[in-house]
């Protein structure tokens, strides 16, 4: 696990270098199409309205009429993936994460170590802030969240949540009040 983490920003390109006592070289440029930026984006939804394109690995948040902040994230493999609508029922920073039973009996050599969970913190799988999806006042078990692994925005990766670079999500956290609609493209 990684115990430091930093982004800088040159220009249109971050670099995300990831220091740990395993991995004291690892970096990686984040693709420029992925860094949160003002879009033009048909009329459609609410101002306010999150959008997630899960085929293009986008995430958008509606700023005006034709106008929204566009972040790049990782999303589900397919067939694990919500859709639909949904909306942010509770917001954490730091949060824990515990797998869900289903993701046990999936891959128990991977998540049965973890059942007892994870608490928050740098080396936390859902990374620094966590946005949670409910349906009908009931929690999804999918998640808005930071993540260990930048690098692997723009990959279809995870169980089903959307996963976004920690800054990008803390970003997004401090712009959605919890009520925010949620809409999800598959």
């Amino acid at each position: 696990m990684f115990n430091r983490r930093s982004l800088l920003m040159t220009g249109a390109v971050a670099t995300v270098g990831l220091v740990s006592p395993a991995i004291a070289h690892t970096s990686f440029t984040l693709d420029p199409r992925f860094l949160p930026q003002s879009v033009a984006l048909p009329a459609g939804h609410p101002i306010g309205t999150i959008v997630i394109d899960t085929a293009n690995r986008f995430l958008f948040l509606i700023e005006d009429v034709g106008r929204a902040r566009r972040y790049g994230i990782g999303v589900g493999q397919a067939g694990l993936a919500l859709s639909g609508t949904a909306e942010i029922g509770r917001k954490s920073k730091w949060p824990n994460w515990r797998p869900t039973d289903n993701m046990i009996r999936r891959d128990p050599a991977r998540y049965k170590r973890f059942a007892g969970g994870v608490p928050g913190g740098p080396g936390n799988p859902l990374g620094s802030r966590a946005l949670y999806l409910y349906r009908d006042g009931r929690d999804t078990l999918y998640r808005i969240h930071g993540t260990t692994e930048p690098w692997t925005i723009g990959m279809a990766v995870s169980n089903g949540c959307v996963r976004m670079v920690n800054e990008h999500v803390e970003d997004l956290y401090e712009r959605v009040p919890i009520g925010t609609r949620v809409s999800v493209q598959v």
